[in-house]
């Protein structure tokens, strides 16, 4: 079976309930099953922790279950005091290749100062920042626990202010279409994954937008949501095997690179 890099799955539990697969052991049994080579994971326990060390900390741990598949990409809140100090954590004693940002749940839009200074300082060290717009379908939250999709508008303006930055999008498509991904790429190195993309040849329909391949990448969102979701959605779209190759790994090797 060809190799999948997922780029997109979560340590840790979810705040309101349990998942399959919520264990370091049982994802990693999971991925594994799946085909996957690598994972990017970032933590739950990012969403509404304030203690950003110590979240990043036990990902780090929980991701050393497996060194050869989890790839840990910690978490910011750049709302909190000594955020720059939790970046440099990640990436000078974690070795981290990349965070993961949660706006609508650490409460700043994409406007806010912080936000772009956050994406510079990231991509001054190399990271891979990995913006999240979704977490889960508004009809299904938590009355305690409501956080609204993140508002986009503002970003193609702020990537092209900060050279260098390799902004991975993920969970994109309930809080923006899939005909707004075009302004994105055109601002800079930005890639989408396919977790929350809905529809019949859903995949072919965001390469065709997009005009780029590159830019598309696999992403499950497991274990929130089911592994072969992502898999089957790559299954019914028509696409040709080069095509299939670079967005099951090849496009997130480069980006790693």
């Amino acid at each position: 079976m060809p190799p999948f890099i997922d780029t997109n799955v979560y340590l840790s539990r979810w705040p309101t309930r349990r998942v399959r697969g919520d264990t370091p052991e049982t994802l990693v049994e999971l991925l594994k099953t799946g085909g996957v080579t690598q994972a990017w994971a970032g933590s739950f326990e990012g969403l509404l922790f304030r203690d950003m060390r110590g979240v990043n900390e036990r990902l780090a741990a929980d991701c050393r279950v497996a060194p050869e598949l989890l790839l840990p990409f910690g978490s910011i809140n750049p709302t909190l005091p000594d955020w720059e100090d939790d970046l440099r954590r990640c990436h000078e004693e974690h070795r981290m290749r990349g965070i993961r940002l949660h706006p609508n749940y650490h409460g700043y839009q994409l406007d806010a100062p912080v936000f772009a200074r956050l994406l510079a300082l990231a991509a001054e060290r190399g990271l891979i920042v990995q913006l999240a717009l979704s977490m889960e379908d508004e009809r299904t939250q938590s009355a305690l626990v409501r956080a609204a999709h993140v508002d986009v508008r503002p970003l193609a303006a702020i990537v092209r202010q900060v050279p260098g930055l390799k902004l991975v999008i993920v969970n994109a498509f309930r809080a923006m279409r899939v005909e707004q991904t075009d302004q994105l790429v055109a601002a800079g190195n930005v890639s989408f994954d396919i977790a929350m993309l809905e529809g019949v040849g859903g995949v072919k329909r965001l390469i065709d937008q997009i005009g780029n391949l590159d830019r598309v990448l696999f992403g499950s969102y497991a274990p929130f949501f089911y592994f072969e979701s992502s898999v089957l959605k790559l299954r019914e779209s028509p696409l040709a095997g080069g095509q299939l190759e670079a967005i099951r790994h090849g496009n997130a090797e480069r980006l790693l690179a």
